[in-house]
């Protein structure tokens, strides 16, 4: 498994915005500026978050993005999976359920569930407010 950018940064702006403890909109330019990256590519960025009900949109002035949730409501595993899709190591254990017919005869089936269940037991463990400054 390898997080691409786009969930690097998924992440990024999360924290960013988290770490704005005002409930204010906080515009993406302001964004793209302390991350080092322009504000087409947040965009690109933001809009699946803001799909999946972790940020707030407000356009025209004043507006920009903040949290839907708190942070201790935004789990980390949640985040990157709206950006990168399903994290499972290999396609077999993706549901969640092991779904190949050589699964009974198939000598790493458990250690592909093991290794999906680990990395997902950790990514869940953290929420956005473990990552802020001063956090954890």
């Amino acid at each position: 498994m390898k997080i691409s950018t786009k969930g690097r940064y998924g992440l990024r702006v999360m924290i960013d915005i988290a770490s704005h403890k005002n409930d204010e909109y906080i515009a993406l330019k302001d964004i793209a500026t302390r991350l080092g990256t322009t504000v087409k590519y947040l965009e690109q960025i933001v809009a699946p978050l803001n799909k999946a009900g972790f940020l707030c949109s407000m356009r025209g002035g004043g507006g920009g993005h903040k949290l839907a949730l708190s942070p201790e409501e935004c789990k980390v595993g949640d985040i990157l999976r709206v950006m990168e899709g399903n994290l499972s190591p290999v396609e077999c254990v993706s549901s969640g359920e092991i779904e190949c017919p050589m699964a009974e005869s198939c000598a790493t089936v458990n250690f592909w569930k093991g290794l999906d269940d680990v990395v997902n037991n950790y990514i869940d463990s953290y929420t956005l407010k473990d990552l802020l400054p001063g956090e954890k």
